[in-house]
């Protein structure tokens, strides 16, 4: 490429790795990229540099290596001038305020990409235009970035992780001045932004200079401070938590939440949980697992129970690689272990939540400005408490930028958020950090436990008199993988213009009959008096919810990181109806109807989710 001969035969790829090659300073990524054209690597090069990165409102997620659909030095430098060239437009204080900047532990040592040399550059980006800049000098768990935003007063927050994404993914979190994820149509603007500071700017690449300038300050220490000052408001059993004789496991699958959960676990005064020592100290090649995710069950946990075995305890704890998910589980008599899917863990913490609320606050007044929230493909059970206990409860779309954002506009009208999760095993337990946070959460959940087992009753227990309480609510959820974007299209109009009807949905599923149908991708809802759905619709994913005679509601959505159609079912039974077996039978049947009926596995060429 030095002469400017074309060497792929394709003029567009030619010139995007021409611009890439004057831009790029990293030795490695320039020397695989000249390796692959010496040696003719098309394919790969095509790979590469055919697309640049989606900037989208969770920021960007993709494999670290060169070129611009990689995550690398030159494409952190692009992103880093696209995002402080929109915060530069919309804030005129940016200058006095400053931005956050976050890292977690992993690191690509063939293309010389890590989270903290990424973290660094965004850094020298801001400083070169004058902008304040807190960079924690260490890794810190995800949520510590929007704490640092609210906490802080600052315009905008940074992230570098790729939560539980396989060790070769890193990914660029991106908050807004008012502590959540952006939404759009910020992804938008900082996406052209990007497009428009492509040319890396004079000092974008100077970190040893940034790393000396006097508008770089480290937050680690006071942060780490008041972070678990801030937490401690949600302690309300300090006496039990010092006298409890309960084990808990704890593991961080390799990431950063250790050292982070010791001091939750110390902040409640609760006895140090036992760390899984092989998975204890971050490690960028996550020796011990195949996939770095406890959603993933039981092979993620499977040092856990054995350390837990060892030492007499019966609750382990999981924290994903960035610390903002927990995973749950708990030994039953039977000397099983029962991992609790997200839906449970939103059960117990939320009955927990308002309990403890409940205890200091007895005011009538207080409930009405009381708020829970949770994502439409959740668990409803929240629903069920709030009606019977009297407090608000709201759903979002998917996704903690929505509920973290809903949950901002109240807190500014002076209500209370006490409570928002997600099926995914994410948790917000606290208005300081609106996203999900693995850490509180980890020593919220470490004092129910302690609490409950003064009353000798296990996590499954309070569980099942959560259920009896509010009424049954049991959840089976599950995905196909699907690679082909025609097939998952044609299976989705499908259900728009059934039996051939355009425009018309089913109204049957097998022996089940369907109440309601809303369809986010179109704006539809017949529930609603004018038919048009209430949460903001988005045609560019695919995502139908039907709501089912028997009580049931099953979602079926695209992802948006994976090539995945999900499902998501439930069955809410009233209180009273606790004929476990029978409901279980029912849902088994539903699922089954919808696999069958609405999915079509065989004549799609659908994998089913890997057991």
């Amino acid at each position: 490429m030095e002469n400017s001969q074309s060497t792929t035969g394709d003029t567009k790829l030619d010139q995007a790795i021409r611009q890439w090659l004057q831009y790029d300073k990293n030795p490695k990524t320039v020397s695989i990229v000249e390796d692959l054209l010496k040696d003719k690597k098309v394919e790969t090069l095509k790979k590469c540099f055919s697309s640049r990165m989606e900037f989208g409102t969770a920021g960007l997620r993709a494999a670290m290596g060169p070129g611009i659909s990689c995550m690398n030095d030159l494409t952190i430098i692009q992103t880093t001038q696209g995002f402080c060239h929109y915060l530069e437009e919309s804030f005129q204080n940016l200058k006095e305020r400053g931005v956050v900047i976050g890292y977690d532990a992993r690191a690509h040592p063939p293309s010389g990409g890590s989270s903290k040399r990424f973290a660094s550059l965004a850094a020298a980006v801001f400083i070169s235009r004058g902008v304040p800049v807190h960079l924690f000098s260490d890794i810190t768990p995800t949520p510590f970035v929007p704490f640092t935003v609210s906490h802080l007063g600052l315009s905008a927050g940074i992230m570098v992780t790729a939560s539980h994404n396989p060790k070769q993914d890193n990914g660029y979190k991106v908050y807004w001045e008012n502590g959540a994820q952006i939404v759009s149509p910020h992804d938008k603007g900082i996406a052209k932004a990007i497009e428009d500071n492509l040319e890396p700017w004079p000092e974008s690449w100077n970190t040893v200079e940034a790393l000396k300038s006097p508008l770089l300050k480290d937050p680690y220490q006071d942060i780490h401070t008041q972070y678990f000052k801030a937490i401690q408001k949600h302690c309300h059993h300090r006496e039990i938590n010092k006298k409890s004789e309960v084990k808990v496991v704890h593991t961080s699958v390799h990431g950063v939440g250790h050292a982070f959960v010791q001091s939750a676990f110390k902040a409640f005064d609760l006895q140090p949980p036992y760390a899984v020592e092989e998975q204890k100290d971050p490690d960028p090649e996550f020796p011990t697992v195949k996939y770095p995710n406890p959603e993933e069950g039981e092979g993620v946990l499977t040092l856990s129970f054995a350390l837990a075995e060892k030492e007499g305890a019966t609750v382990v704890l999981a924290n994903d690689p960035d610390a903002d998910r927990l995973a749950i589980a708990e030994k039953q008599e039977s000397g099983q272990w029962r991992v609790f899917s997200g839906n449970e863990l939103g059960a117990l913490l939320g009955w927990w939540m308002f309990r403890c609320w409940k205890q200091q606050n007895s005011d009538a007044a207080a409930l009405k400005n009381l708020y829970m929230l949770s994502s439409t493909v959740s668990s409803k059970i929240l629903r069920a408490i709030a009606l019977k206990e009297g407090f608000h409860f709201e759903e979002t779309l998917t996704g903690f930028k929505w509920m973290g954002n809903r949950a901002r506009d109240l807190l500014d009208q002076g209500k209370t958020v006490l409570f928002a999760f997600e099926e995914a095993i994410g948790y917000m337990c606290s208005p300081y950090v609106l996203d999900k946070d693995g850490v509180s959460a980890a020593a919220i959940a470490g004092e129910m436990i302690s609490y409950l087992a003064t009353k000798k009753t296990s996590l499954s227990q309070q569980l099942t008199a959560i259920f009896v309480e509010y009424g049954y609510h049991i959840s089976k959820n599950s995905y196909f993988i699907c690679h082909d974007q025609d097939v998952i299209r044609s299976l989705f109009e499908r259900l728009r213009n059934y039996g051939g009807q355009k425009d018309s949905y089913p109204t049957k599923c097998g022996r089940f009959s369907i109440s309601a149908v809303r369809d986010l991708t179109t704006g539809y809802d017949n529930n609603q008096p004018d038919k048009k759905a209430v949460l903001p619709t988005s045609s560019s994913s695919q995502m139908i919810t039907f709501t089912f005679s028997n009580g049931g509601v099953a979602t079926m959505r695209t992802s948006g990181t994976e090539p995945k159609i999900k499902y998501y079912t439930e069955l809410c039974a009233a209180p009273g109806n606790s004929d476990v077996t029978h409901l279980k039978k029912e849902l088994d049947d539903l699922v089954d109807a919808i696999i069958e009926n609405f999915f079509e596995p065989k004549k799609n060429n659908l994998q089913p989710k890997p057991e």
